[in-house]
């Protein structure tokens, strides 16, 4: 059996099929149910041996990790969390898992998603975060590093004694406005 032959094909029929039976059989009439909105699989690729898309439905809207190669797969509890690093940052995905979907995780972007009034805009807003998610200018930028000197100082003005007036003032040893250090 060859690499190719293993790996899972797109699951977005079987998440589409899946999704919208959820909504038939469990979502009719609830309040935060966005009826404008359909059950759409958005965008799904493959990202480091899994497939990586967002599922629009009417009453949520979830970046979706889903097997695509078993052998990379590492399966997490119903409701466990598990943290990816994205070009954009880390984020937290939960385990979930659904008889007519399988074993998937999710992290939500929008739940409930009531401020979309169209489908349209919802599948726009779909694509955009897959984008932004695979652009790394979208991370935080790292913490500036402390020079050596820099602690030094902040630590000596940090033993230094603090006047009540200055305590009064607002100035505190290394901040703004301190002309001690």
């Amino acid at each position: 059996m060859s690499d190719v032959a293993a790996l899972l094909p797109d699951p977005s029929p079987r998440l589409e099929a899946g999704f919208r039976a959820v909504h038939a059989q469990r979502m009719q009439g609830l309040d935060f149910v966005n009826a404008a909105l359909e059950v759409e699989a958005v965008g799904f690729a493959p990202w480091e041996g899994r497939w990586l898309g967002i599922m629009v439905t009417p009453w949520c809207m979830n970046l979706t990790l889903v097997p695509r190669d078993p052998r990379a797969w590492q399966p997490l509890a119903i409701g466990a969390k598990r943290r990816y690093r994205f070009p954009a940052g880390e984020y937290d995905f939960v385990g979930a898992r659904d008889d007519a979907v399988g074993e998937y995780q999710v992290c939500s972007l929008f739940s409930p998603v009531l401020e979309f009034a169209d489908h349209e805009t919802a599948r726009l807003t779909a694509q955009h975060a897959l984008a932004a998610l695979m652009d790394s200018a979208h991370a935080d930028p790292p913490p500036a590093p402390q020079s050596g000197a820099a602690l030094a100082g902040l630590r000596e003005a940090m033993a230094a004694p603090l006047s009540k007036r200055d305590f009064l003032r607002g100035r505190f040893p290394g901040g703004p406005g301190d002309g001690r250090g």
